[in-house]
Parts: C-alpha cells; sequence; structure tokens
C-alpha cells in the first residue's frame, strides 16, 4: 500500500497526530488544548523534541523542554488539567506511546 501524502481527499488524516510525510499535525484533536494557550510554544517544542529524538532513550534529551513546559502548565490548572489527579504531560505520555506502537506496527507491516 502506497501513502499519499497530503491528499485533500483524505478525512482521517486532519485527524492524525503523525501525517503519512512524517510530519506532527499540530491540529490533531487528540492534542487537545495541549498545543495552544499560553504554553503551547512550549508544548510544540517538547513534543517535536521527543518526536524527533534519536536517543537510544527516546525522548531523553529533551529532559528540560518538557521541565519547562509542566512549570509552565502548573501555572494554568484550569485550562491544562481535566482532573485533579492528571498532571501535566499525562495525556501527552499516553498519546507518545500510542504513536511510538503505531510506529513499530507501521515499521514492521513494510
Amino acid at each position: 500500500m502506497e501513502l499519499v501524502a497530503n491528499d485533500p481527499n483524505d478525512l482521517y488524516e486532519e485527524k492524525r497526530l503523525i501525517l503519512p510525510n512524517g510530519d506532527i499535525n499540530w491540529n490533531c484533536p487528540c492534542l487537545g488544548r495541549m498545543a495552544s494557550g499560553p504554553c503551547g510554544k512550549l508544548f510544540n517544542v517538547a513534543f517535536s523534541c521527543f518526536r524527533y529524538s534519536m536517543e537510544d532513550v527516546k525522548g531523553s534529551d529533551c529532559i528540560d523542554q518538557f521541565r519547562a513546559m509542566q512549570g509552565c502548565m502548573q501555572k494554568y490548572p484550569d485550562l491544562y488539567f481535566q482532573k485533579e489527579e492528571e498532571k501535566p504531560g499525562d495525556r501527552l505520555e499516553e498519546t507518545a506511546a500510542s504513536e511510538a506502537t503505531a510506529t513499530i506496527e507501521e515499521e514492521g507491516s513494510s
């Protein structure tokens, strides 16, 4: 199966976290409010770092970026936290794990 990047008729593409060309889809509904608001730029930097990390422990080179993002999000708990026990990055970790699994499955099927 061949992927066609930027197919205007591909309705699924707008809902995917990673586009067929490998870029991050910042408009993906799965990101919720993470990529917008006062901490959106810090989230974009941290998540981009994780996405493109080449370290053996993926993202281990992004700790400072995630700390900066977390510090910002803690200043706006009403904006970024849904539940009292949820912490900054909880959904990001779930999303990253799902993305990693999907990437591994895609690579295994090629």
